[in-house]
């Protein structure tokens, strides 16, 4: 079954065919039952995480935390590896779960919440005085920088208005994190330092363009060298204090010590590679070679599709992995990769197809993203759909819903950021 549920009904001529089996492959790829098959292995007593040998036999207690999109699933089938071996955890994402004997709480994304706030200060206070002989897993995946999240000195509305501000600011992925780093108590090392002495191997499964182990979730295991200099110059970049009064005394400064993180190892599991290799794969599979124009591709939605769409070349497919970034202006619904496909349709000709779409299923809103070609534009003339409109008011997502071309697979059980697919042909 595949995980594209509209599938028939977006295939609807051979190229559209061609690019969907193409995001299905790299959709599977990254599946957690898939990718844990190599990465997270246990011989009687002892697990391999990634290509670090822990001998389980060693600790007297065996952790779990797990956090962000995607994490429960993930959680889950280490749980039912580990067996007795786990002594507890805690697991928090926007996926309902059951466990045998980590503790599960529904998270929000991607603003925190009480919720959210309640499932970080419950870990700090259960997961404390730790010693040399105790280990702790630590699953992170995209989201976890708004579901493990713990404020410093300032309270939920304030932390909820500063991501809303910062979320339709245009800021990337890695500015955004700097400053959740800086007001929050668990990240940029910060959960590291909780956890110290404890031995951490951290499972990363990585939503940010140039996989910066700093940025993926804000960083909680991993040594930050960023200041609250850097965290408050964003805020003035972006000029957010004339909608916020905000000062550096809301920040905090992040933990340098190197001790902290003496036993901490942090493993990359898969990243948005993994699913580009399986995508390249596919297109090769259906006779078709490849280009990959970025792994690590930022910028600007409503211009990102066109640059796609001139580089790439006649019978070939061109695949791009990152996060594109939306300034709302607007009011209506939709999302980054929504709005990059619909920004991208007058500068498709006959022979071409786009696609672009989040690999956790949701695309801010509801559509994982979208596929379009001169079928769409035949169909929004025809519906008499003002596409400049639509763009305008960031309503992507009602245009797609009514061209019927929004690409549909419902919350999945992984996240390595978004991908794109151009494709130019005679077929």
């Amino acid at each position: 079954m595949p995980l594209i549920a509209n599938f028939k009904s977006l295939a609807t001529t051979p190229k559209r065919e061609i690019v969907l089996k193409v995001i299905e492959a790299g959709l599977e790829a990254i599946q957690p039952k898939k990718v844990l098959r190599k990465s997270f292995l246990v011989d009687g007593s002892s697990v391999t995480v990634k290509d670090k040998e822990f001998n389980l036999k060693d600790y007297n207690r065996i952790f779990l935390v797990g956090f962000g999109k995607g994490s429960g699933g993930i959680s889950k089938i280490i749980e039912n590896t580990l067996q007795d071996f786990l002594t507890e955890g805690y697991v928090i994402d926007n996926i309902p779960q059951k466990f045998s004997k980590i503790n599960f709480t529904p998270g929000s994304h991607p603003l925190p919440s009480a919720e959210n706030i309640g499932f970080t200060e419950n870990v700090l206070s259960k997961i404390k005085n730790l010693t040399e002989k105790d280990l702790v897993l630590v699953v992170i995946c995209g989201g976890g920088s708004a579901m493990f999240e713990a404020p410093f000195r300032i309270d939920l509305q304030t932390l909820v208005k500063i991501s809303k501000l910062l979320l339709r600011s245009g800021a990337t992925i890695s500015e955004m994190n700097v400053v959740r780093k800086h007001l929050s108590k668990v990240k940029g090392g910060q959960f590291a330092k909780h956890l110290y002495p404890a031995t951490v191997a951290s499972l990363i499964f990585s939503d940010v363009p140039g996989n910066e182990l700093s940025t993926i979730a804000s960083g909680p295991t991993v040594q930050d060298k960023t200041t609250l200099n850097d965290a408050f110059g964003i805020i003035k970049k972006y000029d957010l204090q004339k909608n916020i009064a905000i000062s550096p005394d809301f920040f905090t400064e992040l933990p340098k010590d190197k001790k902290y993180f003496k036993n901490v190892h942090n493993n990359i599991i898969i990243s948005n590679e993994t699913a580009l290799s399986a995508m390249k794969d596919k297109a090769s599979s259906l006779g078709y070679e490849t280009d990959l124009y970025s792994d690590r591709l930022q910028g600007d939605a409503k211009l990102i599709g066109k640059q796609l769409i001139q580089v790439a070349k006649m019978e070939r497919i061109l695949l791009a992995g990152g996060e594109t970034t939306v300034k709302v202006a607007g009011k209506g619904k939709g999302g980054r990769n929504q709005t990059l496909v619909l920004a991208a349709l007058p500068f498709i000709d006959e022979k071409t197809v786009i696609a672009s779409f989040d690999s956790d299923g949701v695309d801010f809103y509801h559509f994982a993203g979208a596929i379009g070609d001169l079928g769409t534009l035949n169909k929004a003339q025809k519906l008499k759909l003002d596409r400049q409109k639509y763009l305008s008011d960031d309503n992507s997502y009602e245009f797609f819903q009514k061209t019927g071309d929004g690409i549909f697979t419902g919350k999945l059980a992984s996240n390595v950021s978004d991908l794109m697919v151009v494709l130019k042909a005679n077929v």
